[in-house]
């Protein structure tokens, strides 16, 4: 029974930055990947990013060099350090666990509150 809370998020300028938080209960990030999506209006929900419980990182091409995960086992928190920010990258953001058995490119569930509300990011 994983829940996740996010907070973070906002409205910031181009070529500003955004810092998300999750934090998690009900299972540890010792066994767990994590990642986060993003869903965009009229868009689908997309991964952005993952990490893995040995720190092990996926980054997608559009987020490549400009956004970091990271995890803070101790605290059971993920985050999502979001630099050089783009009108393209407003969504709203959701974390995600690979619970369900796996953290694809492209899942309806995480940007349907299958885990956590989500929080808006605009860039304007």
């Amino acid at each position: 029974h994983v829940q996740l809370v996010e907070s973070g998020g906002g409205l910031v300028q181009p070529g500003g930055s955004l810092r998300l938080s999750c934090a998690a209960s009900g299972v540890t990030f010792n066994d767990p990947d994590m990642g986060w999506y993003r869903q965009a209006p009229g868009n689908v929900c997309m991964l952005v990013s993952t990490i893995s419980s040995n720190g092990n990182t996926y980054y997608a091409d559009f987020v490549k060099g400009r956004f970091t995960i990271s995890q803070d086992n101790a605290k059971n928190t993920v985050y999502l350090q979001m630099n050089s920010l783009k009108p393209e990258d407003t969504a709203v953001y959701y974390c995600a666990t690979d619970e369900r058995g796996g953290l694809p490119d492209y899942s309806d569930f995480p940007c349907s509150g299958g885990w956590a509300q989500g929080t808006q990011v605009t860039v304007s």
